[in-house]
This record gives structure tokens, sequence and C-alpha cells, in this order.
């Protein structure tokens, strides 16, 4: 990194001597876990064929809360994204999409009454359900999700209207979803009403579900969940508006995890239906409830003298009855990110934000669409045979997501996604992260080809992304740059991986060089480039992840590299932090690698240039830190001493965690309570 992006030679950076070049070796949580995918050199370039148009920003969309944990082989909740885009406006065409074996983006746009009545439509895995706008509608039945199907987005749709006229009917089962034994389900967006059973049935440890930003009215038996004897499953429910139900607001029985907030429930008075109760804690259920609003409810939250119930920051406007709590819980942030809403805020931001949008399910002119995708093939078989020329098809100044598909391959090749280019998203298609590989070799002092310099460090990137809204997953990207015959260069850094935009999103990858590897930057040191990785490697040895962005590496594995004569030393972070802004938080992180131990520090200030009014800033907290890591984990750099900047600790274990001390700067408990994820990322609110 001895300069940033063109702006000059940074004083304080010495030459550093040349890294190990061979196959890397990538630490897994538990244990090694080896890699070593041949990067070929290909001479074709591409072969375009017509591209298809852009998708809108839903047809990306994934689950948040618990559908977004990775469990049961399921890597959260994404439905039909990787099938087809299919617009269906009658019930043979639903019932057929929906119940086929290959995933599918099912797009509603029209109202489908159900024949019979009351029928609930047996949907397969790796689905989405989506209403076009507010035209999509199911009328008088719904949905059935049943033992092991999984992977499924129910969304922005009218289930309405299958009452049989009693209202405590005990003889029709007809609910507008029902989910027996399923998991990893998003719910979100509906509006649900006036069924003859239960708008919504969680049963028989149906788990790894979140309802979300829901309308849940004129229902009697409105949302239960349980009908089990077990205490497995796990569902998030947030930010919905519960009015003129009365029992069932939820009921939670037997639910391990039970994570309620931000849901508004309203009894308005003088009307036909009373609520009986609202939230309900049952059986050995553990139930956190938070941040959400009661109005007019009779008995708004009960439990048994068996569940747990923590309650906090919850309003109760009229409300009569019991209201309950006890018990230990759990802590949901162990298990995902989220942003708690202010509870008297609930009420207008529920009336107006939640059921059917007219932005999900059709177009910026909101007609029904397909997803936008092009294809990257080696062999010919896609759209492109290039990356680059994928991405020079997307249209400048997209406002939609475009998603890329690049087949298992070697891509030998320098990748550029212009600031001009948003939205646009990665994603390999093989079984593996190892299985798509986006290689090149350049370095920082290496002559360009066309007579017009160096490459400098941030041009050394295999992969530069410069637009906002990026997105990449399930693939490698690599700089095999060969520093050790190449000793005579001014300049080894050698980035793989270089981000300078904002609301960059990567998932699943591996990110692999020696020094420099990862370069996490912004448009301008003025300018915000929030990043969020997850459940990714990365490999280096020397200042491998760096730069001034506001970033957060989240259960991932950094991985220590020997340098090229097989001796071991390195740093893991050098953040060049504007003042006044957050740099980079690493938690729940695994840092270790095959090195001599205390031979690696965990970071040092890069003031960029000798810009002593940066402020760098690396927080790593609740990771585990192997014996590479020295006992003075921070050192200073170019003139600049760590001390005077942001370098913190917090809940680290490991052989190489230590305690508080002079060298080993600890967050006391408030200030880790203000260095979470959501803390970094803001009014983003990226998904797992």
């Amino acid at each position: 990194m001895t300069e940033q992006h063109g702006r000059g030679k940074a004083r304080h950076r010495r030459k550093k001597k040349a890294l190990l070049v061979g196959a890397p070796t990538v630490l897994a949580a538990a244990g090694v876990l080896a890699y070593g995918t041949a990067f070929g050199v290909f001479g074709e370039d591409a072969r375009p064929k017509a591209a298809a148009a852009p998708a809108p920003a839903w047809a990306d969309d994934t689950a948040d809360g618990f559908a977004s944990v990775h469990a049961l082989g399921q890597k959260g909740t994404y439905g039909g994204r990787d099938g087809r885009t299919v617009t269906v406006r009658n019930l043979t065409d639903l019932e057929k999409y929906a119940t086929a074996p290959e995933p599918y983006v099912i797009v509603v746009a029209a109202t489908i009454p159900m024949d019979p009545k009351g029928k609930e439509i047996k949907v397969a895995s790796d689905k989405t359900i989506v209403g076009a706008g507010t035209s999509g509608q199911i009328v008088g039945g719904g949905f059935f999700l049943g033992q092991g199907v999984h992977n499924v987005i129910i969304r922005n749709l009218t289930i309405r209207d299958a009452y049989h006229g009693i209202w405590n009917d005990k003889e029709h089962d007809w609910d507008a979803i029902q989910m027996d034994g399923a998991h990893h389900v998003w719910i979100d967006h509906n509006d649900l009403r006036h069924m003859a059973d239960g708008l919504i049935d969680s049963r028989k440890d149906t788990t790894y579900v979140t309802v979300s930003w829901n309308r849940l009215s004129d229902n009697n038996k409105t949302f239960g969940i349980g009908w089990t004897e077990h205490t497995t499953a796990d569902l998030t429910i947030h930010h919905n508006w519960f009015r003129e139900t009365e029992q069932r607001n939820p009921s939670t029985d037997n639910v391990a995890h039970a994570h309620l907030y931000n849901n508004y429930l309203q009894d308005d008075p003088g009307t036909r239906i009373t609520s009986s109760y609202g939230n309900y804690a049952r059986g050995s259920t553990k139930m956190v409830l938070e941040n959400s609003y009661f109005e007019g409810m009779n008995n708004p939250v009960i439990k048994d003298g068996t569940a747990a119930l923590v309650q906090r920051g919850n309003v109760f406007s009229r409300t009569s009855g019991r209201n309950e709590s006890g018990g230990t819980a759990f802590d949901p942030k162990r298990y995902y990110s989220y942003r708690l809403d202010k509870a008297a805020a609930l009420p207008a931001l529920l009336k107006s934000g939640t059921g059917p949008r007219s932005s999900l399910g059709t177009d910026d002119s909101g007609r029904a669409t397909a997803a936008g995708t092009l294809t990257v093939a080696k062999d010919g078989s896609g759209q492109y045979t290039s990356v680059q020329k994928a991405v020079d098809a997307v249209p400048a100044g997209n406002t939609s997501r475009v998603v890329i598909r690049i087949a298992p391959g070697t891509y030998r090749e320098t990748v550029k996604v212009p600031a001009n280019k948003p939205h646009v998203t990665f994603e390999g298609t093989g079984r593996s992260r190892k299985d798509t590989v986006i290689v090149e070799g350049h370095a920082a002092g290496m002559a360009k080809p066309d007579g017009s310099g160096t490459y400098g460090t941030g041009g050394s990137a295999t992969v530069a992304v410069e637009a906002d809204d990026f997105q990449a997953r399930n693939l490698t990207v690599s700089n095999d740059f060969d520093e050790a015959r190449n000793q005579h260069l001014d300049g080894q850094q050698a980035v793989a991986l270089r981000t300078a935009a904002d609301r960059i999103r990567l998932d699943d990858l591996i990110v692999s060089g020696d020094q420099d590897t990862l370069l996490l930057d912004t448009a301008a040191k003025d300018k915000t480039g929030r990043v969020l990785l997850t459940d990714s490697y990365v490999i280096g040895n020397t200042d491998f992840v760096f730069g001034r962005a506001t970033a957060v590496i989240d259960k991932s594995i950094l991985t220590l590299k020997k340098r090229w004569n097989g001796t071991s030393a390195g740093y893991v972070t050098a953040p060049s932090t504007p003042a006044g802004r957050k740099g980079f938080l690493v938690t729940r992180t695994t840092v270790d690698g095959d090195v001599t131990a205390r031979s690696f520090h965990l970071g040092r200030p890069w003031h960029a240039g000798g810009d002593a009014s940066l402020d760098p800033q690396a927080t790593i907290r609740d990771s585990k830190l192997g014996a590479a890591v020295k006992t003075a984990p921070w050192t200073d750099m170019g003139g600049f001493s760590w001390k005077d900047d942001r370098f913190a600790e917090y809940k680290n274990t490991g052989p190489g965690a230590g305690g508080p001390s002079g060298e080993r700067p600890h967050l006391t408990d408030a200030q880790a309570a203000a260095q979470e994820r959501a803390d970094w990322l803001g009014d983003w609110r990226p998904t797992d």
C-alpha cells in the first residue's frame, strides 16, 4: 500500500521483502482446510449472446432474523432466485410452478380464487411466491409447506377470505400459510385476513422462520406456533401489525428461541372483535420481546410457569389484565444482527409500512417482471466467457440488481465494476467457493503494458469494485503475483480485491494473496464506504486487510501465511480511518495460520501519505486468536504511534488472546455495546 489511488507515495512505508507464492492453505474453524485450485491461463475473450434485462432490487432480497441463519444444510433463505422467473394469473399455473421440483420465482399478477375453497397449495422447496405490486391476491385458500420443505419466500401477497361463517371454527383447517416441519421460510409484506382458521400456523418443529412487515387482521386464531413436544424451533417475528385479532398473536408453544420485536398489537374499542390475549409464551418456550407497542389489548403479555419471557423497551397503551415476564431467555445477537426501531414510533411506521408494496414483484414501471441475470462460462455455454465482458453489458446508471452468474472455472483476468454500474452481484454457481476463481498476478511495482507507468497498489487489484450496492458470493478472488521471482520490483503489494464504494456485501468468499490482499477503501476521503464480509476466508501476511472503509468482518477466518523465504512476520490489519468515522470491526472470527508462534501483529495504524488527521480504528472482539498473535498485538507504523489511534479488543479467546494492559487495550462492556455490527452499518441493513 505504498500509494492511495494515485495520490503519491506514502513517506512512511518501506519496501517489503517478497513473499512465498504457492497454493495457499486456509484454516477452517475446526482444523486445516486445504485447497489447490489451479490458476490456469485462458486466451479466449468473450463471445456475448443477447443479455437479459436487469432485475429489480427485490429479486435479490434475502431473509433476515432466524431465517437468515445457516443451518440444516441451508445457507439462509433466498427462495427461488437460482431459477427462472414466471408470471402467473390463474390457479393452474400457480400450482404447477409452486409444486415443481425446480427453483422458481413466481410472480402472482392477478386475483386467484382457490377451487375448492380452503385449498392449500403444497409448496416445494426453493420457491419465491411474490405478488406483483398490490395486484397479487389469493382468495379462499392458501399455502402448505410440509415436512422438510425449505428455502421458501412468501411475499407481497394478499391472502384472504377462507372464512366459513363459524368464528371458532374447529372443522375447517383453512389457513393462509401452514407449515408442518418446514425450515428456512420468510413471510414478508403480506396482508393476511379473514381465514377459517389461522393466518399463519407454524407447526411440528418448523424452524428458522422470519415473519416480517405483515398486516394480520380480522381473525380469531391468528398465529399459532407449536403442536410439538420438542423444543427446537427458532423464529423471528418483527415489524408486524396485528389489528382486530382475538387470540394467538402469536401463541408460542415449546419454541427454543422466539424473538419478537417491533410489533404493533392493536384492539380498537367498540368493534365486533375483542382481544383475548396478545403475545403468549407457552410450555418450554424462551422468548425475547423487545420494543413492541400494545394498544387496547387485554392480557397483552402472558406466560406459562414453565416458559421464560424477557421484556424490554415495550410500550403499553390502554391495556389491561396480565402483563408478565420472568426467567432467563437468550441473546438474539448471538444468532444474527438486527436494529430496533423506537417503540413509540411503531403505530405510524407499521400502519404505513406493512402489507404489500407497489415496488415489490414489479419492474420500475410497475409491470410484473423476470429477474435480470447474465451468465458467464469458459466453455461458451453462457452469454459471456469473460467476467469483465458481462460487467460491460450492464447498462450505465442501472437502478435494478443485475446478477452475474459465473460457472465453475478459472478466469484469468482483471475485473472492474465502475462507479456508474451499481446493484451488481457476482455469484459463483459451483458447489463450493473454490470452484469459481477470478485470478491475476499484478503488483504495485509492475509496469503496465501500455507504458503508462506502474500499476500502483490500488491498480494491482484482480477485482476492483467502485460501484455502490455490489454483492459477491460463492467464489474465490486471488492475486498470485510471484514475489520470490520479482525481488527487483519496488512495490510488492498485490491486491486481490479492492472495494471503493458504499454498501458492499461479500459472503462465502476466498480472498487470497500475500501482501495487501484485501483493500477496503472509499471513493474519496470524505465519502462513506461500508462493507460487510461474512463466512469467508481472507489469506495474507502483511497488512492484508487495509484501507479507510467502515468495514465489518463477521464469522470469517483470517489466515496467516509465511513470507516467501519461509519466515513468519506480519500484520493482519492496517486501517487508515478518517477522523470521526468507524474503521474495522472484526467479530466472531478466527485469526490463525501455519506460522511461528507470536509472530503476527493484529494491526498497525496506516496514516496514508503521512496524513496526521487520520484516526485509524480496528476492534477485534468475540473472536478466536491463535498462538501466532503477539502478546503485544498492536504496533506503530511510519512514525505514528498506535496508542494515539483506536485499537482495542473485547472478549477474545484462544492461545493468542490476553487480558487488558497498557499494550493490550480492552473495551468496557459499555464501550462494547456501542461497537457492534449495527453500529458500524448505520441505516444500511443487509441480510446474511
